[in-house]
């Protein structure tokens, strides 16, 4: 596997594997029917830096990583990740989280900070805390979950 910066080549993938991630409606705050080029958009946002992770030819996981917030906040990294079902528990979103912390250190962000970490999501949430990510606040039932109703997202954080 290699991780790459992404370029419009990988845009049919990333999207086909946002979509995936969406439709699901376990762990991202997106509405399920986003068209393409709001997602896109969303995703490849101008001062969003877009990798993919490679396996082979074939794009397995995408994230970005952007400032958290503007002016003051803006040494605070984030990150959204999203794995291709077909390459889940391969070790794809451990792989692009080890990129993405380099790369935050390497842009010059001090810090990186999750928003929105869905509860239930627990292969998230264990993987995010073994990369040294603590929870740093609950927010009780502000995320509905497609299946299980309303459940609580963390906010994570950790230094660089």
């Amino acid at each position: 596997m290699n991780i790459i910066s992404a370029s419009p080549a990988h845009h049919d993938a990333i999207w086909n594997i946002f979509h995936e991630v969406i439709t699901a409606g376990d762990s991202y705050a997106f509405d399920p029917a986003m068209p393409r080029a709001e997602a896109l958009g969303f995703w490849l946002a101008k001062n969003n830096h877009v990798y993919v992770a490679m396996d082979g030819d074939q794009v397995a996981g995408s994230y970005f990583l952007k400032p958290n917030q503007l002016g003051p906040g803006s040494h605070v990294a984030n990150a959204g990740y999203m794995v291709s079902g077909q390459f889940r528990k391969a070790g794809i979103g451990a792989a692009m989280c080890a990129h993405s912390l380099e790369e935050a250190r390497r842009l010059g962000f001090t810090a990186m900070q999750f928003n929105m970490v869905i509860s239930t999501n627990a292969s998230a949430v264990s993987l995010w805390k073994k990369h040294g990510f603590q929870i740093v606040g609950t927010l009780p039932g502000v995320f509905r979950h497609k299946t299980l109703g309303f459940v609580d997202a963390y906010v994570m954080h950790r230094h660089l």
